[in-house]
Protein backbone atom coordinates (compact mmCIF):
# COMPACT_ATOMS: atom_id res chain seq x y z
CA UNK A 1 0.00 0.00 0.00
CA UNK A 2 1.34 3.60 -0.76
CA UNK A 3 1.93 6.38 1.39
CA UNK A 4 -1.09 8.14 0.20
CA UNK A 5 -3.49 5.33 0.84
CA UNK A 6 -2.42 5.22 4.10
CA UNK A 7 -5.59 7.48 4.76
CA UNK A 8 -7.95 6.86 7.11
CA UNK A 9 -10.85 7.98 4.69
CA UNK A 10 -9.61 5.03 2.34
CA UNK A 11 -10.36 2.47 4.64
CA UNK A 12 -14.20 3.26 4.76
CA UNK A 13 -14.46 1.06 1.91
CA UNK A 14 -17.56 -2.02 2.34
CA UNK A 15 -14.37 -4.29 2.29
CA UNK A 16 -12.83 -2.83 5.93
CA UNK A 17 -15.98 -2.85 7.80
CA UNK A 18 -15.73 -6.38 10.05
CA UNK A 19 -12.28 -5.17 10.21
CA UNK A 20 -13.87 -1.80 12.10
CA UNK A 21 -15.79 -4.10 14.33
CA UNK A 22 -13.22 -6.42 15.62
CA UNK A 23 -10.74 -3.19 15.64
CA UNK A 24 -13.42 -2.30 18.10
CA UNK A 25 -13.53 -4.85 20.01
CA UNK A 26 -10.14 -4.83 20.42
CA UNK A 27 -9.93 -0.86 21.34
CA UNK A 28 -12.28 -2.24 24.09
CA UNK A 29 -10.53 -4.98 25.04
CA UNK A 30 -7.65 -2.49 26.13
CA UNK A 31 -9.53 -0.71 28.20
CA UNK A 32 -10.24 -3.34 30.70
CA UNK A 33 -8.41 -3.61 33.82
CA UNK A 34 -6.26 -6.61 34.45
CA UNK A 35 -7.89 -9.13 35.98
CA UNK A 36 -11.32 -9.01 34.22
CA UNK A 37 -9.34 -8.18 31.07
CA UNK A 38 -8.00 -11.56 31.37
CA UNK A 39 -11.37 -13.11 32.22
CA UNK A 40 -12.98 -12.24 29.63
CA UNK A 41 -10.09 -12.71 27.38
CA UNK A 42 -10.47 -16.32 28.24
CA UNK A 43 -14.34 -15.91 27.77
CA UNK A 44 -13.63 -14.66 23.98
CA UNK A 45 -10.96 -17.48 23.69
CA UNK A 46 -13.72 -19.95 24.05
CA UNK A 47 -16.47 -17.53 22.11
CA UNK A 48 -13.72 -18.26 19.15
CA UNK A 49 -13.10 -21.97 19.99
CA UNK A 50 -16.83 -22.70 18.62
CA UNK A 51 -17.22 -19.72 15.74
CA UNK A 52 -13.93 -20.66 13.94
CA UNK A 53 -14.36 -24.30 12.92
CA UNK A 54 -11.27 -24.32 10.57
CA UNK A 55 -8.77 -22.83 13.05
CA UNK A 56 -10.04 -25.23 15.62
CA UNK A 57 -9.52 -28.29 13.23
CA UNK A 58 -6.08 -26.92 12.60
CA UNK A 59 -5.14 -26.82 16.34
CA UNK A 60 -6.66 -30.04 16.80
CA UNK A 61 -4.28 -31.62 14.25
CA UNK A 62 -1.09 -30.02 15.99
CA UNK A 63 -1.90 -31.09 19.15
CA UNK A 64 -2.72 -34.56 18.26
CA UNK A 65 0.88 -34.37 16.11
CA UNK A 66 2.65 -33.06 19.03
CA UNK A 67 1.22 -34.18 22.17
CA UNK A 68 0.68 -37.75 21.10
CA UNK A 69 1.66 -38.69 25.00
CA UNK A 70 -2.38 -37.21 25.92
CA UNK A 71 -5.22 -39.24 25.51
CA UNK A 72 -7.89 -37.60 23.09
CA UNK A 73 -9.85 -36.16 26.19
CA UNK A 74 -6.41 -34.61 27.20
CA UNK A 75 -6.20 -33.77 23.89
CA UNK A 76 -9.19 -31.54 23.67
CA UNK A 77 -9.36 -30.28 27.09
CA UNK A 78 -5.89 -28.70 26.00
CA UNK A 79 -7.59 -27.48 22.30
CA UNK A 80 -9.97 -25.58 24.67
CA UNK A 81 -6.72 -24.05 27.06
CA UNK A 82 -5.34 -23.30 23.99
CA UNK A 83 -7.93 -21.40 22.63
CA UNK A 84 -8.58 -19.30 25.85
CA UNK A 85 -5.11 -18.46 25.95
CA UNK A 86 -5.21 -16.77 22.95
CA UNK A 87 -8.60 -15.06 23.61
CA UNK A 88 -6.62 -13.84 26.50
CA UNK A 89 -3.91 -12.68 23.78
CA UNK A 90 -6.14 -10.66 21.97
CA UNK A 91 -6.74 -8.78 25.34
CA UNK A 92 -2.72 -8.66 25.90
CA UNK A 93 -2.43 -7.10 22.58
CA UNK A 94 -5.38 -4.50 23.19
CA UNK A 95 -3.49 -3.58 26.32
CA UNK A 96 -0.03 -2.87 24.17
CA UNK A 97 -2.02 -1.11 21.46
CA UNK A 98 -3.78 0.97 24.08
CA UNK A 99 -3.10 0.58 27.55
CA UNK A 100 -0.84 1.93 30.53
CA UNK A 101 2.19 0.41 29.08
CA UNK A 102 4.32 0.90 32.40
CA UNK A 103 1.93 -0.58 34.22
CA UNK A 104 3.49 -4.22 33.11
CA UNK A 105 6.54 -3.39 34.16
CA UNK A 106 5.65 -3.65 37.57
CA UNK A 107 4.41 -7.25 36.91
CA UNK A 108 7.35 -8.54 34.97
CA UNK A 109 10.26 -10.87 36.55
CA UNK A 110 13.06 -10.62 34.21
CA UNK A 111 15.74 -13.93 34.28
CA UNK A 112 19.12 -13.77 32.49
CA UNK A 113 19.15 -9.64 32.29
CA UNK A 114 22.96 -10.11 33.04
CA UNK A 115 23.11 -12.58 29.36
CA UNK A 116 21.77 -9.58 27.40
CA UNK A 117 24.22 -6.91 29.06
CA UNK A 118 26.88 -9.51 28.09
CA UNK A 119 25.79 -9.86 24.42
CA UNK A 120 25.10 -6.13 24.04
CA UNK A 121 28.57 -5.12 25.24
CA UNK A 122 30.17 -6.93 22.30
CA UNK A 123 28.84 -3.59 20.42
CA UNK A 124 27.52 -6.08 17.07
CA UNK A 125 23.51 -5.82 18.27
CA UNK A 126 21.80 -8.88 19.22
CA UNK A 127 19.55 -11.06 17.51
CA UNK A 128 16.34 -12.35 20.08
CA UNK A 129 15.07 -15.21 18.45
CA UNK A 130 11.17 -15.13 19.03
CA UNK A 131 8.33 -17.19 19.12
CA UNK A 132 4.65 -16.68 18.16
CA UNK A 133 3.22 -16.84 21.64
CA UNK A 134 -0.07 -15.89 22.34
CA UNK A 135 0.98 -12.82 23.84
CA UNK A 136 2.86 -11.63 21.23
CA UNK A 137 2.50 -7.56 21.01
CA UNK A 138 2.36 -7.50 24.99
CA UNK A 139 5.74 -9.64 24.49
CA UNK A 140 7.06 -6.88 22.62
CA UNK A 141 6.41 -4.46 25.00
CA UNK A 142 7.98 -6.31 27.92
CA UNK A 143 11.20 -6.89 26.04
CA UNK A 144 11.38 -3.25 24.97
CA UNK A 145 12.11 -2.50 28.52
CA UNK A 146 15.63 -3.98 28.86
CA UNK A 147 18.59 -3.45 26.85
CA UNK A 148 18.84 -1.55 23.78
CA UNK A 149 16.07 -0.58 21.27
CA UNK A 150 14.46 -3.40 20.32
CA UNK A 151 13.34 -3.73 16.62
CA UNK A 152 10.76 -6.03 15.12
CA UNK A 153 11.11 -8.06 11.77
CA UNK A 154 7.88 -8.00 10.55
CA UNK A 155 5.65 -9.30 7.66
CA UNK A 156 3.31 -7.32 5.99
CA UNK A 157 -0.27 -8.15 6.76
CA UNK A 158 -2.82 -9.24 3.58
CA UNK A 159 -5.51 -6.50 5.06
CA UNK A 160 -4.58 -2.88 4.58
CA UNK A 161 -6.19 -1.59 7.13
CA UNK A 162 -4.91 -3.99 9.64
CA UNK A 163 -1.42 -3.33 8.50
CA UNK A 164 -1.90 0.14 9.05
CA UNK A 165 -2.85 -0.56 12.91
CA UNK A 166 -0.30 -2.88 13.69
CA UNK A 167 2.17 -1.15 12.41
CA UNK A 168 1.28 2.24 13.46
CA UNK A 169 0.44 0.74 17.64
CA UNK A 170 3.42 -1.50 17.72
CA UNK A 171 5.50 1.75 17.60
CA UNK A 172 4.49 2.87 20.86
CA UNK A 173 7.33 0.12 21.70
CA UNK A 174 9.21 -0.84 18.93
CA UNK A 175 10.11 0.00 14.85
CA UNK A 176 9.21 -2.22 12.39
CA UNK A 177 11.29 -3.67 10.02
CA UNK A 178 9.99 -5.28 6.83
CA UNK A 179 11.49 -8.43 6.44
CA UNK A 180 12.65 -7.73 3.12
CA UNK A 181 14.86 -4.93 4.13
CA UNK A 182 17.87 -6.55 5.12
CA UNK A 183 19.82 -3.40 4.77
CA UNK A 184 17.77 -1.55 7.76
CA UNK A 185 18.46 -4.83 9.67
CA UNK A 186 22.33 -4.67 8.98
CA UNK A 187 22.36 -0.93 10.02
CA UNK A 188 19.94 -1.48 13.37
CA UNK A 189 22.62 -3.95 14.43
CA UNK A 190 25.94 -1.76 13.53
CA UNK A 191 23.67 0.34 16.31
CA UNK A 192 24.14 -1.67 18.66
CA UNK A 193 20.26 -2.71 18.71
CA UNK A 194 18.36 -5.43 19.18
CA UNK A 195 16.50 -7.21 15.81
CA UNK A 196 13.32 -9.24 17.50
CA UNK A 197 13.10 -12.26 14.56
CA UNK A 198 10.73 -15.34 14.76
CA UNK A 199 11.12 -18.16 12.17
CA UNK A 200 8.58 -20.31 13.71
CA UNK A 201 6.03 -20.20 10.65
CA UNK A 202 5.97 -22.36 7.90
CA UNK A 203 7.12 -20.22 5.09
CA UNK A 204 7.27 -22.92 2.21
CA UNK A 205 10.21 -25.19 0.67
CA UNK A 206 12.49 -22.30 -0.97
CA UNK A 207 14.95 -21.43 1.34
CA UNK A 208 14.01 -23.83 3.35
CA UNK A 209 15.43 -27.23 5.26
CA UNK A 210 13.15 -30.16 6.53
CA UNK A 211 14.00 -30.52 10.32
CA UNK A 212 12.08 -32.30 13.89
CA UNK A 213 9.85 -29.67 15.92
CA UNK A 214 8.31 -31.65 18.68
CA UNK A 215 8.92 -34.97 16.88
CA UNK A 216 7.54 -33.56 13.33
CA UNK A 217 9.00 -32.93 9.87
CA UNK A 218 8.85 -28.73 10.22
CA UNK A 219 9.79 -26.98 7.20
CA UNK A 220 12.45 -24.45 8.61
CA UNK A 221 14.00 -21.18 6.94
CA UNK A 222 17.64 -21.19 7.05
CA UNK A 223 17.94 -17.10 7.11
CA UNK A 224 18.63 -16.76 10.76
CA UNK A 225 21.69 -18.26 9.95
CA UNK A 226 22.52 -15.22 7.41
CA UNK A 227 21.13 -12.79 9.95
CA UNK A 228 23.54 -13.76 12.72
CA UNK A 229 26.39 -13.48 9.94
CA UNK A 230 25.79 -10.49 8.82
CA UNK A 231 27.26 -8.58 11.72
CA UNK A 232 28.45 -11.56 13.40
CA UNK A 233 25.66 -10.64 15.78
CA UNK A 234 25.36 -12.70 18.96
CA UNK A 235 21.38 -14.33 19.39
CA UNK A 236 19.97 -15.19 21.79
CA UNK A 237 16.38 -16.69 23.05
CA UNK A 238 13.68 -14.79 24.40
CA UNK A 239 10.66 -15.90 26.37
CA UNK A 240 8.08 -14.15 27.42
CA UNK A 241 4.83 -15.94 28.94
CA UNK A 242 2.27 -15.25 31.51
CA UNK A 243 2.92 -16.89 34.89
CA UNK A 244 0.50 -20.01 35.66
CA UNK A 245 -1.74 -17.95 38.66
CA UNK A 246 -2.25 -15.30 35.83
CA UNK A 247 -0.95 -12.43 37.62
CA UNK A 248 2.19 -11.41 35.58
CA UNK A 249 4.81 -12.08 33.16
CA UNK A 250 8.22 -13.79 32.98
CA UNK A 251 10.95 -12.43 30.52
CA UNK A 252 13.53 -15.40 29.93
CA UNK A 253 16.75 -14.51 28.27
CA UNK A 254 19.08 -17.41 27.14
CA UNK A 255 21.93 -18.37 25.35
CA UNK A 256 21.36 -20.09 21.78
CA UNK A 257 24.10 -23.38 22.95
CA UNK A 258 26.41 -24.46 19.54
CA UNK A 259 24.76 -21.36 17.47
CA UNK A 260 26.13 -20.89 14.47
CA UNK A 261 27.28 -24.35 13.96
CA UNK A 262 28.59 -23.82 10.44
CA UNK A 263 25.81 -25.65 8.99
CA UNK A 264 22.47 -24.26 7.77
CA UNK A 265 20.51 -27.55 8.02
CA UNK A 266 21.94 -28.35 11.79
CA UNK A 267 21.65 -24.26 12.71
CA UNK A 268 17.55 -24.66 12.05
CA UNK A 269 17.64 -27.85 13.81
CA UNK A 270 19.50 -25.94 16.62
CA UNK A 271 16.74 -22.85 16.33
CA UNK A 272 13.81 -25.51 16.44
CA UNK A 273 14.92 -27.08 19.59
CA UNK A 274 14.98 -24.35 21.16
CA UNK A 275 11.88 -22.83 20.65
CA UNK A 276 10.44 -25.90 21.50
CA UNK A 277 12.12 -25.81 24.78
CA UNK A 278 10.94 -22.90 25.04
CA UNK A 279 7.16 -23.69 23.95
CA UNK A 280 7.26 -26.49 26.56
CA UNK A 281 7.32 -23.99 29.50
CA UNK A 282 3.34 -23.08 28.98
CA UNK A 283 2.84 -25.32 25.94
CA UNK A 284 -1.12 -23.68 25.61
CA UNK A 285 0.34 -20.00 25.16
CA UNK A 286 1.76 -21.20 21.98
CA UNK A 287 -0.12 -19.89 18.42
CA UNK A 288 -0.58 -23.86 17.53
CA UNK A 289 -3.76 -22.28 15.18
CA UNK A 290 -1.27 -21.83 12.87
CA UNK A 291 -0.47 -24.61 9.91
CA UNK A 292 3.24 -24.68 11.25
CA UNK A 293 3.98 -28.40 9.05
CA UNK A 294 1.99 -27.49 6.00
CA UNK A 295 4.58 -28.24 4.03
CA UNK A 296 6.17 -31.56 3.37
CA UNK A 297 9.08 -33.37 1.61
CA UNK A 298 6.11 -35.02 -0.58
CA UNK A 299 4.85 -31.96 -1.52
CA UNK A 300 1.64 -32.45 -0.04
CA UNK A 301 -0.54 -30.43 2.81
CA UNK A 302 -1.83 -33.97 3.34
CA UNK A 303 -2.09 -33.62 7.42
CA UNK A 304 -4.32 -30.62 7.52
CA UNK A 305 -6.10 -31.60 4.44
CA UNK A 306 -6.90 -34.51 5.85
CA UNK A 307 -8.77 -33.11 8.58
CA UNK A 308 -10.97 -31.05 6.33
CA UNK A 309 -8.77 -27.68 7.21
Amino acid sequence: MSDAAENWKDFLAPKYWVTWILLGILRFFGALPFALGLKVGSGFGMLLYYLIKKRRKVTEVNVRLCFPEKNPEEQKAFVKDIFRANGMGFVETAWAYWGDIEAFKKRTTVIGQDILDKALAQGRGVIILGAHFSNLDLGGVLISYYGAPVHCMYRKHNNALMDYVIRTKRSRFTSVIDRKRIRDVLRRLKDNHCIWYAPDQDFGEKGSVFVPFFGQTAATITATTKFVAMNQSPMLMVRHQRNKDNLGYTIEISEVPNFPSGDETEDARIVNQTIEQAVRQAPEQYMWVHKRFKTQPDGKQKLYKQAGC
